[in-house]
């Protein structure tokens, strides 16, 4: 009886793992750092909408919004709503998918909208994202602190 045993030796399936594990290591930092930079492009975007909102905000009431407490109100066009950011305090009730706690300072006249990383997700040594009335926008990393 001459049959031939067919699969796979130990010594390749080792290799194989080997292999596997070579290329995850190389991949995972990679991915990680386009999920951090993904989601602080999205952060940005969103600060700009919230910028153009209190634009609006200005033109109906001649004065920004800059109550923080207001951030999470539902927007009405006036200073006595607010921005309708479902996520602003992010570290109290915590979603899923929030990296980033909003918030809003500033005068009747200027204004500086904030984007905090939230600790303990992807974000949390990213920095902090502001925009100010100007269209100033900055990126300050925890590092260059």
């Amino acid at each position: 009886m001459n049959r031939k045993h067919r699969g796979f030796s130990l010594i390749e399936l080792l290799i194989v793992v080997a292999v596997v594990a070579i290329l995850a290591a190389i991949a995972y930092p990679s991915y990680r750092q386009h999920v951090i930079r993904v989601s602080r492009e999205a952060a940005q975007s969103q600060l700009i909408e919230l910028a153009n909102l209190q634009e609006k905000i200005f033109l109906n009431d001649s004065a920004y919004m800059v109550n923080n407490a207001k951030v999470a109100s539902a927007y009405n066009g006036h200073t006595t709503g607010g921005l309708g950011v479902s996520y602003a305090n992010c570290a109290a009730g915590r979603t899923a998918d929030c990296k980033y706690a909003v918030s809003v300072a500033g005068t009747a006249t200027t204004f500086t909208l904030t984007a905090d990383p939230v600790t303990g997700t992807t974000q949390a040594g990213d920095g902090w994202l502001k925009i100010d009335q100007s269209g100033q926008r900055t990126w300050q990393n925890h590092d260059n602190w």
